[in-house]
Parts: C-alpha cells; sequence; structure tokens
C-alpha cells in the first residue's frame, strides 16, 4: 500500500524543523474553507494551535476565507476574526491585490489554497498578485501545496498577449495539470520575481493513480473551495463548463450539479447530443453524455425548466482520465448549437470580472479564437484542435522544469 498523502500544511503541521524559519516572524495565511488538515480543521486554528507559530493576519480570496459568497463579482469585506483577534484582509473587496498596509502585517505569508487545476479559477491570479507584492515589500511567501484535483493532463489553447485579466494570471492552457506550489515556481521564473518563494511539497501524491488520478480518493474528504465547486466531477469538468459562465446557457448554478452540467429552456439537448456526435465523435471519448431536465433555484434561468446535458464522469466503467477532454467537449457544444441554431444568442454581454469592454466568452478562453471559430460555420473542428494542440505540446514542455512530483 503506497503511504497516505500529507498535504503541505500536515507537513508543516508535523515537522517542527520545517517551522524553524518561521521563529520570531510574523506569520499570515492565505486561505479558503478547503484549508483545512487531513483531520478536518481548519489550518487557521491548526497555526494557530502551534506555540511556535506567531500569527498577524490572514487573507481570504474570491468567495472569502470563510466561502460564503455564491457568485462572481460578490465581494468580501475586511473583518477581525473573533477567536484569534486578528485582521482577516479580503483580496476580493475593495482590492484585489494586497496594499501595502497589508503586506505590512507579516513577515511571511502562508498560501493554503485548494485548486482545481484550471486558468481561469482566481485563486492562481491572486497567487500571483501576492507574489509580485511580496517581491515589492520584501516578503516570504510560502506555499503549502495540496493536490490538483484534475491531475497531469493539459488541454486549452494558451492565453494570448493582452488577454491577461483576473481570470487569465498568464499565458497558461486551460488546463495546465500544475499545483499551486508548481505554479508559483513557474510565476517566479517566467516573471522574474526576486521573492524568497518556498514551497511546502507534499508527499505521496500520485497524480496518475486511478481512480482519483489527481484527487486521492478514500484518503481526503472533499470541502468546497468555492460555494459551486461540491465534488470531483465538477472539478473534472471545469475546463470545459466554465466557458458556460460566458454564455446565456445554465451551468447549474443554483441546482445540486453546478458546473457538470449546462441547458436553457429553449434547448433541444438530444438534438445538441447528436450533432455533437455528428461533428467529433472522438472529442466526447472518457464520458458519458446524458439528457436531462432542470430546474434553477437562483441565477441564470431561475425557476424555468431547462432541457440539457449532464457530463458524466464519476463512473470508473466509463470515465477515461487520459481520454476525457472538457474544454474541447463544451466548444463542440456550443458549435453544435450555433450549426442547429445560427442565431441562438449564444454569447452573454456583461460585465465579467470587473471587465465591461470585451466579451467574458473572450477573457474566459484568452482570445476571441474559440469563439470566432464557434461561429464561423464553415470552421471544421480541425480549425479549433490544430492550434489547442499545439499550444498543449509547447506547454508541456514549458511545464516541465516546475514539476515537483514526477
Amino acid at each position: 500500500m503506497p503511504a497516505p498523502l500529507e498535504s503541505g500544511l500536515d507537513r508543516l503541521l508535523d515537522d517542527a524543523a520545517l517551522r524553524r524559519p518561521l521563529a520570531g516572524r510574523r506569520v499570515a495565511l492565505l486561505a479558503h474553507p478547503a484549508s483545512v488538515t487531513r483531520g478536518l480543521t481548519h489550518s487557521l486554528d491548526a497555526l494557530a494551535a502551534l506555540p511556535d507559530i506567531r500569527l498577524s493576519a490572514a487573507f481570504g480570496p474570491q468567495h472569502g476565507l470563510r466561502g460564503d459568497k455564491q457568485d462572481n463579482m460578490v465581494e468580501s469585506p475586511d473583518f477581525v476574526d473573533p477567536l484569534h483577534r486578528i485582521p482577516v484582509f479580503s483580496l476580493y473587496g475593495e482590492v484585489r491585490r494586497p496594499t501595502a498596509a497589508m503586506m505590512d502585517s507579516f513577515d511571511v505569508l502562508l498560501v493554503d489554497l485548494q485548486d482545481l487545476g484550471c486558468r481561469i479559477y482566481t485563486f492562481i491570479t491572486t497567487l500571483r498578485y501576492v507574489l509580485e507584492e511580496a517581491a515589492r515589500h520584501g516578503k516570504a511567501v510560502w506555499v503549502l501545496d495540496r493536490p490538483n484535483p484534475a491531475g497531469r493532463p493539459v488541454e486549452g489553447t494558451t492565453l494570448r498577449p493582452g488577454w491577461e485579466s483576473f481570470v487569465g494570471a498568464g499565458p497558461l492552457p486551460m488546463r495546465h495539470g500544475l499545483t499551486m506550489g508548481e505554479l508559483a515556481r513557474w510565476f517566479v521564473a517566467t516573471l522574474k520575481l526576486d521573492v524568497d518563494c518556498q514551497v511546502v511539497a507534499m508527499r505521496g501524491w500520485q497524480p496518475d493513480a486511478a481512480p482519483g488520478c489527481g484527487w486521492p480518493l478514500g484518503e481526503r474528504s472533499w470541502i468546497n473551495p468555492s460555494p459551486n465547486a461540491p465534488n470531483l466531477s465538477m472539478a473534472r469538468c471545469y475546463a470545459g463548463t466554465v466557458m458556460l459562465e460566458g454564455t446565456t446557457l445554465s451551468e447549474g448554478r443554483g441546482t445540486t450539479r453546478p458546473l457538470e452540467l449546462f441547458g436553457a429552456p429553449d434547448l433541444d439537448a438530444r438534438a445538441v447530443i447528436a450533432e455533437m456526435r455528428r461533428l467529433a465523435p472522438d472529442w466526447l471519448a472518457g464520458c458519458v453524455l446524458r439528457d436531462c431536465w432542470f430546474e434553477p433555484t437562483f441565477h441564470k434561468h431561475a425557476g424555468k425548466l431547462c432541457n440539457g446535458v449532464q457530463i458524466h464522469v464519476e463512473d470508473p466503467a466509463h470515465y477515461d482520465h487520459a481520454a476525457f477532454r472538457p474544454w474541447r467537449l463544451q466548444a463542440l457544444a456550443f458549435k453544435a448549437i450555433r450549426r442547429l441554431h445560427p442565431a441562438y444568442p449564444l454569447w452573454r454581454d456583461f460585465p465579467y470580472e470587473y471587465e465591461r469592454g470585451r466579451l467574458a466568452i473572450d477573457l474566459i478562453n484568452g482570445s476571441p479564437l474559440l469563439r470566432e471559430w464557434v461561429d464561423d460555420d464553415s470552421a471544421p473542428p480541425a480549425g479549433l484542435d490544430r492550434p489547442a494542440a499545439a499550444d498543449e505540446a509547447a506547454w508541456c514542455d514549458e511545464r516541465r522544469p516546475f514539476l515537483l512530483y514526477p
């Protein structure tokens, strides 16, 4: 039997020698609800219980330290932690980049964030911002590493220059296959940051081991890192279904399976699936698609009966981790809808993550390439597959020096 997984947090808590460089220094923590020990104690409480750690502040990313904010552009306030009596600063409130006053509250920042392995997940951008500000203010950053539940597969086009945003921290593909610790190493190198950045690596992470293929099934409880990330199935689908945020289709918010399904009241789900199979059947590999009905209780199409498609990736008899390509699958669904209904109002035009001048679907994808492919009736599947495959191969080469878990 392989040794059970130890997160960076668990290792820091268990090893006084690892903590020794923190002695006498003011320590802050950047965390969210999934920042827990193996025994489900939150990292803030676990660190505060150590006599050799002096906690001086805490930070919360999007959705807050407590994870209470449901949607995008719903901000969290600063507050004083009622138990530990330290300031808790919001990095998704009045500011998204820590201010000089916030940086002055600590000497070392511990980053303990569970990621989903997708470029658009804003915790990645928050990691970049705190590294940049730490370099500017002479502070140290320790990343307490955690598993990437989507594992090592890479998929999607690379974010193009000029398309950086809060949902696009840099030239990454949609599904990058790195942990937060590995991303930190990549940021420091590519941004040429002069910063004391250390990674407390995991022990025992096996990203290719089934059935979890990135997530240690049977070893760790799943805690939502954000309110609509309820399970491993969502994490596997997310690199594709997150694009639904830039459309008029429901992504299942307001249901019990958000970001595993999509639909709308005027959709013919069976026709969409049939058209997807006709256009590019190999893009549907590794999963099972099922037409379904759902009624969101809030968000898009709230209170309306929607016909939709659920992406099933939980059955070991049908799920193939290496073959499943959620980004291509969701792009193909858009293409099928456009082919069936050329005038369908697919793209949502609204402020998205504080961007008001560019379409959300383009911000999400880091360029207009995918949208233009969907809207071009003459563009075949190869028109998207070729540039994506080239970007994916280049990224696999680029990320290799930063991998901590071969």
